[in-house]
């Protein structure tokens, strides 16, 4: 099936489970893990693959097909629980493995950062397990996507369960650490449970509970980042959780309450990082509008997210161009880097910061030829191919790099 919106219908069904997940540089192959395979948590495959769950047995597995639908790929493929944390050793994951190599669209490197959807037929100890796979081709699968369910960003999988089909997304788990650090309805500010806060407030307190000064800017910017996301659930939870429980009188009702919340989402989403980023550069010593402009101006039409050290240097003639900088800011930057390429034209590379887990070499080589320095927070550069690692800048350095910069221009 070749249209993303016929199989997305088509597995809209109460008998599929799916898992939404971004491949990271250790699903695929792009970094060279030996542990290829897409990464899924343990939980979720023990509820589509019940057989699966046998915690007497020494890495117990279940081979069932696997179709990726989007490639035209048809596999037998093994999920297998490594347990042997429960006898002593160190690992405690399931994997799906038995791919054969680069060879399967879902280990392919060009596809690291892609979006991905496993829609798992919900079996018992009666039937059969399969699955069916949709990678996304493009920004634009992503976005139809996203569209359904909400956003899915590196490293958190959505898990959705299709008997709600007029509310994907909304009533489904979500995985990954930010479910660390949820808040009780008695910790969240009052103000908070009247009328739902905006990204900016949430980020600040996500910054005041979090402060760790101890912690350098690329480990402080991901553990505030969790503990913002947990915040925002916790949030969401208290506040929708009552009304899905009154129940509805009409569809309007519903369906009003799934696109507020979708859109809460988005809107989190999209401005979370590049909040988070502008509160580290104040905590950090750079004082906005002297080392750094935030969301202003270089162009008529054209906002950049960051600007050092102005907006006003940017845009006064005579200041030297090799004394500007400009850092766009974007989760997830496989389909969508080249945008930033229009930003800033008297800047001539271009500084990227972005949460995504791996790139190919081949998505890096463009990159590069195209004047793009990537900026990823260090816990985070293992999952890029070797080759490229020593390329990539880390937040804290940027940061070093502008205060150098500031000096220069004394």
């Amino acid at each position: 099936m070749s249209n993303l919106t016929d199989w997305l219908d088509q597995y809209a069904d109460p008998a599929f489970v799916w898992f939404v997940k971004r491949l990271s540089g250790n699903d695929t192959l792009a970094n060279g893990s030996h542990q290829a395979g897409p990464y899924m948590p343990k939980g979720f495959l023990f509820s589509a693959i019940p057989e699966l769950y046998r915690p007497q047995a020494e890495n117990p597995d279940v081979h069932f097909p696997l179709c990726v639908d989007s490639h035209n790929e048809e596999r037998y493929v093994r999920a297998v629980w490594y347990n042997n944390k429960l006898r002593g050793g160190t690992r405690n994951e399931v994997r799906v493995t038995q791919l054969k190599g680069s060879s399967s669209a879902l280990l392919a490197p060009e596809n690291t950062g892609a979006l991905c959807i496993f829609a798992f037929k919900i079996a018992d100890f009666d039937s059969s397990t399969e699955c069916h796979v949709w990678i996304c081709c493009d920004g634009t699968e992503a976005d139809i996507v996203e569209y359904r369910i909400g956003p899915v960003e590196p490293g958190k999988g959505t898990i959705w369960p299709s008997s709600h089909p007029i509310l994907p997304g909304l009533f489904g788990g979500i995985t990954g650490q930010a479910m660390n650090g949820r808040m009780n309805s008695n910790e969240i500010p009052s103000a908070w449970l009247e009328e739902f806060p905006s990204p900016k407030d949430i980020v600040a307190e996500a910054a005041k509970l979090r402060l760790s000064a101890s912690l350098d800017a690329d480990r402080r910017l991901l553990r505030r980042r969790e503990r913002e996301y947990a915040l925002f659930l916790s949030i969401e939870e208290v506040m929708t959780l009552p009304k899905i429980r009154k129940g509805f009188e009409t569809m309007e009702e519903f369906t009003s309450l799934a696109q507020e919340v979708l859109q809460r989402r988005k809107s989190r989403s999209g401005r979370s990082l590049e909040l988070h980023a502008r509160t580290i550069f104040i905590e950090e010593g750079l004082r906005e509008n002297q080392a750094f402009a935030y969301n202003q101006e270089s162009e008529p039409g054209c906002k950049p997210d960051f600007l050092f050290p102005s907006a006003e240097a940017y845009r006064t003639a005579d200041f030297p161009s090799d004394r500007l900088r400009m850092l766009a800011v974007k989760t997830t930057c496989r389909d969508r880097w080249r945008q930033i390429l229009q930003e800033a034209d008297r800047i001539q590379y271009k500084h990227l910061l972005t949460l995504q887990e791996g790139i190919s070499e081949k998505q890096f080589r463009a990159m590069k030829e195209a004047k793009v320095q990537l900026i990823v927070p260090s816990p985070l550069i293992t999952k890029f191919p070797q080759d490229v690692r020593p390329h990539l800048q880390t937040l804290e350095n940027f940061i070093v790099d502008i205060r150098e910069l500031n000096r220069s221009s004394l």
